[in-house]
């Protein structure tokens, strides 16, 4: 079983690799939410995420002669680049087996810290059993993600650091994926404070943690599917899950729309970028997936920030429509002159304003002489939605709202 003294141990070793990371109180959530919420911002970590503390902790731990045969592991973008620097600063060389369609940000992130990417598989488990056959054939130490001591040590170090930067914390939230965090960071906080909650939070899509806890056993799913690609893992490591079913006081679950809403108010009102796993803790919070008091002192540990451009542009709509600031409708007028302006200034007079129209007389559903209209609309929240929607159908336009 992890010990706090592995975690203490640890801290020495990545210490002059590993930033002290803030935490911070969020007024806004705080506001929001009637708890005190400190954010503790690991997405501010080098490499952008926690995992260059594990991988740091468990480098320090080789041999001579593991050094130099090299190190090969298998991760979907994070531990990747932990491994790739961490082994770069070591002088040890790496290679990094990721899935097929790991983002490309994090493929070339990779590679830009001086590690050599492999592309191999649709998920991590999939790359996992690629990184076992590069073990065998050149004789590499393979370094886990999370299934391991020595990286559930390194994480644990983000918990040392909440614990002195933050003592009075009651709660600290947690995403899993593998487990390697979680384990080391409940170590951490329970040796300090018996006391303080320690809650994990996984995606629904990605429930391994949940199901097997459910079951006495560890249970793995046949697929996942979550915006939160750094913990869309199908099983959870087993040493992990010693930790977890022991010093975890909960795990709960939240949708990949709570995920996008989180990414969003994190970038619009703390002005910075998380990924789906890093906002995973904090949308838990917001989402009320477990129960906390008014005024209790909370953490979300957010995790990581490498999200691909590609993925925050679909998240930061997601997150826009799950909040009444965007909208999609569709409404049918007379195809004669002045009736799109005569639309358009209802929309105008309500004071959403058009980002896009689509005009079609053509569509087989409706009536001779009359025209479909698609409007994309900036909209301020759902009220503003409802009054808009109203507004519409009581000039006679009916109203489909496809977003």
């Amino acid at each position: 079983m992890l010990s706090f003294d592995d975690v203490f141990a640890a801290r020495d070793r990545v210490g002059d690799v590993a930033r002290h990371t803030p935490l911070e109180r969020s007024t806004t959530f705080s506001e929001h939410t009637g708890a005190e919420i400190y954010l503790k911002l690991e997405l501010f970590q080098r490499t952008g995420a926690f995992k260059i503390r594990g991988a740091t902790n468990r480098i320090a731990t080789l041999s001579e002669s593991e050094r130099e045969a090299g190190v090969v592991t298998a991760s979907a973008g994070n531990h990747a680049q932990g491994v790739a620097l961490a082994a770069t600063r070591a002088g040890v060389d790496s290679k990094i087996v990721m899935p097929e369609h790991a983002p490309i940000s994090k493929v070339r992130a990779t590679e830009g810290y001086g590690g050599t990417a492999v592309l191999h598989g649709i998920d991590y488990n999939e790359a996992q059993e690629h990184a076992h056959e590069i073990e065998r054939e050149e004789g590499r130490v393979y370094l886990h993600a999370f299934d391991d001591w020595d990286v559930m040590a390194g994480q644990g170090t983000t918990g040392l650091e909440i614990m002195d930067d933050c003592p009075d914390v009651d709660t600290v939230v947690v995403p899993i994926g593998g487990g390697g965090l979680i384990a080391g960071v409940a170590t951490a906080v329970k040796a300090v404070d018996p006391d303080v909650r320690v809650i994990g939070v996984q995606a629904d899509g990605a429930s391994s943690v949940v199901e097997s806890i459910d079951a006495g056993e560890i249970v793995e799913l046949e697929t996942v599917d979550t915006i939160a690609d750094g913990i869309a893992t199908r099983r959870i490591g087993s040493k992990p899950f010693q930790v977890i079913q022991k010093r975890v006081d909960e795990v709960v679950t939240v949708p990949d729309s709570e995920i996008a809403m989180a990414i969003t108010l994190l970038l619009e009102r703390s002005k910075v970028v998380a990924e789906g796993a890093g906002a995973t803790a904090l949308a838990a919070v917001l989402g009320n997936a477990f129960e906390y008091e008014a005024g209790e002192t909370i953490v979300p540990l957010l995790s990581g920030g490498n999200i691909d451009p590609n993925v925050l542009t679909t998240v930061l709509m997601r997150g826009l429509v799950q909040s009444g600031r965007y909208i999609k409708l569709r409404t049918v007028l007379k195809d004669k002159p002045g009736a799109l302006m005569d639309l358009s200034k209802i929309v105008a007079e309500n004071r959403a304003n058009i980002y896009g129209i689509q005009h079609d007389r053509t569509a087989r559903d409706i009536g001779m002489g009359s025209a479909e209209v698609e409007l994309d609309l900036e909209t301020r929240g759902h009220e503003h939605v409802e009054q808009l929607i109203a507004s519409l159908e009581a000039h006679g336009y009916p109203v489909d709202v496809l977003v």
